[in-house]
């Protein structure tokens, strides 16, 4: 005979079974560029998609990558509009967006071919170089703004380094088609990779042109403003597998400056 207390016991069971369920794929929507390596990319071969794919593990959710270039207007249309929850690189303080504590820290880098002097941005000996920089939306890096400030606006070399041009300005070094290159830390470290140790990357010094162009960066996570308990998350996330995200970034060769924040130190902000 069926007893009614089997039966309760039997339905319990299937309750806690389905909320089980439920709670390990709990969707956790990145957005995501399908085409930035090394960063993302559709095949998720970027350390931002294995950085993802690390904190969705964390939460016990299932990983939704949302595709889309990180252009003009993204936050508005994809983050405030909760078409996903979170960016995984943000620079700290991007104000659209609420951010975590920094969990990296990098640098603009001086790329150049092996045996051969590299100069300051201040040196004489630049005016007679082709130095490549990257463009971005139309408008130099730092380092070309910082350049552009010297009068040398003769000796740049503009790269658009999005999409399959990323490691034509690394390249443009290797190949003679530039003397040097100054380049964002993790896209040079990523591609120098490449060939070896024909080139050489050294981070460009001092990390503030005065009177206050940064050629480094703190990166955070960042989510929507409000979204608090997020945001918390991925701050204990940070704390307990800081050293695994360390792992994945020097194996992608991104150069780590020392934080000036502590993780774990909430901060509202953004890239």
């Amino acid at each position: 005979m069926y007893s009614p207390c089997l039966k309760f016991i039997a339905c319990f069971l299937l309750l806690i079974s389905e909320v089980t369920v439920k709670a390990q794929t709990t969707e956790l929507r990145v957005c995501a560029d399908p085409d930035n390596m090394p960063f993302s990319s559709r095949d998720q071969a970027g350390f931002e998609n294995r950085i993802a794919d690390l904190v969705a593990h964390a939460l016990s959710a299932r990983l939704t990558f949302v595709w889309q270039r990180m252009g003009r207007g993204f936050v508005r249309e994809y983050l405030d509009k909760a078409q996903c929850e979170l960016l995984i690189g943000i620079p700290t303080n991007y104000r659209t967006v609420l951010t975590t504590s920094p969990y990296y820290r990098s640098t603009y880098v001086l790329v150049s071919r092996q045996g051969e002097t590299v100069p300051s941005l201040n040196a004489p000996a630049l005016q007679s170089l082709k130095v490549g920089v990257q463009v971005l939306d139309e408008q130099y890096s730092p380092p070309g703004e910082a350049l552009a400030r010297r009068g040398l606006q003769g000796t740049i070399v503009g790269f658009d380094t999005s999409g399959e041009g990323a490691e034509s300005i690394v390249r443009a070094v290797a190949d003679h088609k530039v003397d040097i290159a100054i380049v964002w830390g993790p896209l040079a470290g990523y591609f120098a990779k490449e060939f070896g140790h024909d080139l050489k990357i050294t981070a460009v010094e001092p990390e503030v042109d005065p009177p206050g162009l940064p050629f480094t960066f703190e990166i955070s996570m960042g989510v929507r403003k409000g979204n608090l308990a997020l945001r918390d998350q991925l701050q204990k996330v940070l704390l307990d597998r800081g050293s695994d995200i360390r792992a994945i970034l020097d194996e992608y060769a991104v150069p780590q400056l020392p934080l000036t924040s502590l993780v774990g130190a909430h901060r509202a902000g953004a890239r």
